[in-house]
């Protein structure tokens, strides 16, 4: 007798993909032309020559092509060492350890250093690799409402006396709302309550800090000098001259996969750190490593980027001057501060109409929707990077403004005639103030010949998190 089983899965799974496209979140991949705003590579070096040559003479060079193994059996190569130490004394660290992704690196890390016994408080709108680390941990979570310092000192005063391991887990830049962490504050709590801070770098690393070390170099909460770990610390990440605090920075996570324009991920701490996470991470132990010829693309994009202040600076500046006018158009842009740009619609349909509009304009946008952002708040992600012309961002602000007017007189037309039809897009945003042909004060170094001109799910609530 045949089983059912077949037949009964497929029906299931035609279901939920029915269910989802009727909530508008059914999702498809497609390529999509136009000016690029869906990229995280923020400095340009994907289309970088000389990262090219650097990956195709690797490539040249290499004994073979595979790694053949994890990096524990077969898989392990003197370029990996090499690497891991110039990342080191990048984020200012006593050690490194690479790993095949961010979301790899973000569960060996968490689910290594937290179990049963531990607590982890998280950022509501931490990635979900962040969010998926803290579930498999089997910690106590905490998971407090975006950036509120308030409830994050009430959870740690609730778990002062335990004697498990308090762990505060943020982003420095949240890859959906482009705002910044408030990191000396929450130094402060974690000395105060005897907690840990994880810091993920993913959309700060070569974009933000001094020479792109990230926020928490900024801050100094790595070691100024590079590489001056004071080892006496054992495991701790920081030196002499840091915040108040900082000594509690137990590990950084860089990604490289954004603005390093390469592959893989960086967990940075203390020598001890590494070891443990060698002997414990099983996201680390059992992967087959990456060809050892990545390495030299990683090496590669690492040093270039460190050169390119002046694409940081017009990067900066030109997100800062795009979001003013975007705010004076009427959009709601969250409290984005960095090179990410939300523009919250606010109903799914409403975002998937913007981003079709804006696609027949020549840009490359696509709706974010639940369960990546929470239900109500649908938006386009403006991701900026440096080979975006002032041109072109200039064009961009005017296609928004020419959606919102054309959604407005749609909106009109029908309430007037009392059409049966569905009515227009709503849109999610505050007093609209035309701003047409206003001014946007882009720098035009942002457009300067460069090496790359040449030629980062989150969760609000448990409830919607829980996907």
């Amino acid at each position: 007798m045949p089983s059912e089983f077949p037949q009964k899965f497929s029906s299931e799974l035609e279901s939920a993909l029915s269910t989802w496209a009727q909530r508008g979140q059914r999702r498809s991949l497609a390529e999509i032309p136009g000016v690029n705003l869906c990229s995280n590579d923020y400095l340009g070096l994907a289309q970088s020559p000389r990262l090219r040559g650097a990956l195709a003479e690797a490539v040249a060079a290499a004994e073979r092509v595979g790694s053949t193994g994890s990096r524990l059996l077969s898989g392990h190569d003197r370029a990996w060492d090499e690497l891991e130490e110039s990342f080191a004394e990048f984020a200012g660290t006593e050690a490194a350890l690479f790993f095949t992704s961010g979301y790899a690196a973000n569960l060996g890390l968490l689910t290594s250093l937290a179990g049963p016994d531990d607590s982890i408080f998280s950022d509501a709108l931490n990635h979900a690799s962040l969010i998926d680390g803290i579930r498999l941990s089997g910690a106590r979570k905490h998971i407090y409402p975006h950036a509120d310092l308030n409830a994050l000192e009430s959870g740690l005063r609730e778990r002062q006396n335990d004697r498990g391991r308090k762990l505060i887990v943020t982003e420095t830049v949240f890859s959906m709302d482009g705002d910044v962490a408030p990191l000396r504050e929450i130094f402060a709590l974690a000395a105060r309550y005897g907690a840990g801070v994880i810091l993920d770098e993913a959309h700060a690393t070569a974009v933000h800090g001094p020479q792109g070390r990230g926020l928490a170099a900024g801050l100094s909460a790595v070691a100024a000098s590079h590489g001056a770990a004071d080892v006496s610390r054992g495991d701790a990440v920081v030196t002499q001259g840091a915040v108040d605090g900082a000594e509690n920075v137990v590990a950084v996570v860089h990604t490289c996969g954004k603005a390093l324009a390469s592959v893989g991920a960086f967990v940075c701490g203390g020598a001890l750190l590494k070891e443990y996470l060698i002997n414990r991470a099983r996201s680390f132990l059992f992967s087959t490593a990456l060809p050892p010829y990545l390495a030299a693309q990683v090496h590669a994009a690492l040093r270039l980027a460190q050169s390119m202040d002046a694409e940081r600076a017009a990067l900066r500046q030109n997100a800062q001057a795009l979001s003013a006018v975007l705010r004076r158009q009427g959009w709601d842009t969250a409290s984005s501060s960095t090179q990410i740009i939300p523009v919250i619609i606010g109903k799914n349909d409403a975002a998937v109409a913007a981003a079709a509009f804006l696609q027949r304009a020549g840009f490359a946008v696509r709706a974010i929707r639940p369960p990546t952002v929470p239900q109500g708040i649908a938006r386009l992600r403006l991701s900026l990077t440096a080979a975006i012309t002032p041109d072109e961002l200039t064009r961009l602000a005017d296609a928004l403004q020419a959606f919102r007017d054309e959604s407005v007189s749609e909106g009109r037309r029908e309430t007037a005639s009392h059409s049966a039809a569905p009515r227009a897009p709503q849109l999610l945003a505050k007093t609209s103030a035309h701003a047409a042909g206003a001014h946007l004060d882009f720098t035009e170094s942002s457009h300067r010949t460069t090496d790359a001109q040449d030629t980062g799910d989150a969760h609000l609530t448990e409830a919607w998190s829980r996907r």
